[in-house]
């Protein structure tokens, strides 16, 4: 009994699925995956980085994969989630003793949650290569779906990197 409504249940799930994709199938609403790229240009550490639920990592690779549209539209957006590690270079005891283990508590407690909502900035035609969230001070982001690497001067984000905290970030 158990095994036949586990495979009514499955069979009714893979024609949901078969309808939802169907119903997808216009070129305007067609869907593939992308990189994630995050570039730290601050002095602290980036634990981690995600872009609409998708993770990546905040070290400066690209992760796979963030779904996105084929084609770009308006109001596209990100929503973005970081956690930032504001003293990565804390002294701590050695690893694996009680020590450690009471430093990284109270260590842990002083890590900052970010988020923000961004537009999803146009691709030419239907080449995607992706997005690039730039972490920068105050807790500011710059997003690019551009398909120039970093260092190539027609990339079009040009903040310099181990940027330091100002004393007071601007509203």
């Amino acid at each position: 009994m158990r095994l036949m409504i586990r495979t009514s249940l499955m069979q009714g799930f893979c024609g949901v699925l078969v309808l939802m994709l169907l119903g997808c199938s216009s070129a305007d609403n067609e869907m593939a995956g992308g990189n994630i790229q995050a570039i730290n240009h601050t002095l602290s550490a980036i634990n981690w980085l995600s872009v609409n639920g998708y993770r990546a990592d905040g070290g400066g690779g690209r992760s796979c994969c963030i779904i996105m549209p084929v084609k770009w539209r308006p109001g596209l957006k990100a929503q973005i989630e970081w956690e930032v590690d504001p003293d990565p270079f804390a002294s701590s005891p050695p690893l694996g003793t009680d020590e450690f283990r009471a430093f990284m508590v109270k260590h842990k407690a002083n890590y900052q949650h970010h988020s923000a909502t961004m537009d999803i900035p146009e691709w030419p035609g239907t080449k995607r290569c992706g997005l690039t969230v730039h972490l920068l001070v105050c807790n500011q982001i710059k997003l690019t779906s551009s398909c120039w690497a970093p260092r190539s001067p027609n990339y079009p984000i040009k903040d310099p990197m181990e940027m330091k905290e100002p004393a007071v970030c601007p509203k």
